[in-house]
């Protein structure tokens, strides 16, 4: 089979693969502003409009990544669209409420007069932490097969607990990036007491994943496989010494290394999907539908993908606009 002579073959694995990049960015990247407000309790309120300030240019920019990732399944494999959202209907009802409830606290609270904006800000904090657990819940599910019983309840909630506090930790390392002084030094606290949720969390999904199915068993495990993919684990589990050592350094007085723990979560969370990625392929929805089952027509797909073309480097180019043009420290958060 030639995968590049067939559009009924590589169109999909193309839109399955710009869908896959699209929820990597976004789970980094809007990863790291729901830490930052999951974080917010625990803040005094100077320090809550700092955290503010050091996501405002990029919240809105990190969440078209979600819009693109659900457009391109909607477009591109909408029988899978249709099976994996009816089976995360009430997960997805309360992310959205929480993203709602983030846009909104985050304008209203800096506009509300004083006695009002603690109720913003922890209308905040609530938005984040909705979001976050209903992420983390349906991946849970995902990893189980989409399956409704008390055993895949019981593990979503679980992974719903790990992905939130895996939040907070990539969003404190952001905070230590972006900020200074004694925020920065929370910061560094909050960074080491979250990666446990990090580890605890690649551990059950990477557990439970091999063990729900036959046939992912069959990719890991299975001779030789099992060798090609072992540098897998190995680069987690050096990153994982890397980010703690990196943190053990911070603060400082010259800010040397700050970047560090960020850089080292990023590629935790890249080789964490990368090896979901590796699990699943083909299947779009888990053991059910493959990519190339649930795909619209080859057709269909050429149209799509000649608007791909131009949408997504723009959406990329945005970003990366944003962040250059707003890197260094965070300043003030000012609307006049």
């Amino acid at each position: 089979m030639n995968l590049f002579g067939d559009p009924a073959i590589w169109l999909p694995f193309t839109f399955a693969a710009l869908m896959g990049v699209s929820i990597l960015v976004y789970v980094v990247l809007d990863g790291f502003d729901l830490g930052v407000g999951v974080l917010f309790p625990f803040a005094t309120d100077d320090e809550k409009d700092m955290m503010v300030a050091s996501i405002g240019p990029f919240w809105d920019a990190n969440e078209t990544w979600l819009v693109l990732a659900i457009g391109l399944l909607l477009v591109a494999f909408p029988t899978a669209h249709g099976t994996i959202l009816t089976a995360l209907y009430l997960p997805v009802a309360i992310m959205l409420i929480g993203l709602i409830l983030r846009g909104v606290a985050f304008e209203f609270r800096v506009k509300a007069p004083t006695p009002h904006k603690a109720t913003w800000n922890w209308l905040f904090f609530a938005g984040s932490l909705m979001t976050s657990l209903a992420q983390g819940f349906m991946l849970g599910k995902y990893v189980m097969g989409l399956e409704s019983t008390w055993g895949t309840w019981a593990f979503a909630s679980i992974t719903a607990v790990f992905l939130t506090v895996a939040y907070s930790m990539i969003g404190a390392c952001w905070l230590i990036l972006k900020t200074e002084t004694q925020l920065q030094a929370k910061a560094v606290t909050w960074a080491k007491g979250g990666i446990w949720g990090l580890v605890l969390g690649l551990g059950a999904v990477s557990l439970a994943t091999p063990l729900v199915s036959p046939r992912i068993f069959d990719k890991w495990f299975t001779m030789p496989e099992i060798f090609y993919l072992a540098p897998l684990p190995i680069l987690s589990a050096v990153m994982v010494l890397f980010l703690w050592r990196s943190l053990q350094r911070l603060p400082n007085p010259t800010d040397a290394g700050a970047r560090a723990p960020f850089s080292y979560a990023i590629a935790l969370y890249i080789l964490a999907f990368g090896g979901l990625a590796y699990s699943f392929y083909p299947y779009v929805v888990p053991e059910q539908l493959t990519i190339y089952e649930a795909a619209s027509a080859p057709e269909s797909l050429m149209i799509i993908l000649v608007g791909a073309i131009f949408v997504i480097p723009m959406i990329g180019g945005y970003t990366a606009l944003a962040y250059w043009v707003f890197k260094g420290k965070a300043a003030e958060l000012r609307y006049d």
